[in-house]
């Protein structure tokens, strides 16, 4: 499933594991795969709105530790499965490589996946940030010689 997935972008799904097991849920949510991209690609958003975001990754950080109640952390060693929201935005990733054409799947795809799914959180603070939908596509077709994330 994950082979077009570029490194970084597998990288980011392992964080997102890793972000889940620190909130002791036992799902990984969209809002995991948020925290793992800004841990990932500290100039992500940045990047995509090719100015100064709105706001901060720690501003997004916080808001979303402010919205996921804490548990008790789950060893990292439980593979933690999949939300449905989650399974969507990668589905959605990988749909966005396809309608741009890539062969890789990278964080940039998986932004656009976390934007399509409009009801969640994370995409309310994507939007928040300055992102949309079709700012971000024109932004990585802009890019599309070789972006700088993957």
């Amino acid at each position: 499933m994950f082979e077009r997935y570029t490194e970084r972008a597998r990288r980011v799904i392992f964080f997102g594991r890793y972000e889940a097991s620190q909130f002791g849920t036992p799902v990984i949510e969209p809002e995991h795969l948020l925290l793992a991209l800004l841990r990932e690609e500290k100039n992500l958003i940045g990047t995509l709105l090719g100015n100064k975001p709105l706001v901060s990754p720690e501003f997004i950080r916080k808001q979303i530790e402010s919205q996921i109640p804490k548990a008790k952390k789950i060893s990292t060693s439980v593979d933690l499965p999949l939300a449905p929201a989650t399974q969507r935005v990668l589905a959605n990733a990988h749909e966005e490589s396809d309608r741009l054409n890539h062969k890789h799947i990278g964080t940039e795809h998986i932004v656009l996946g976390l934007l399509r799914e409009e009801q969640s959180f994370s995409a309310s603070l994507l939007v928040e940030a300055g992102l949309s939908l079709e700012s971000v596509r024109q932004r990585i077709r802009k890019l599309q010689v070789e972006i700088p994330w993957n």
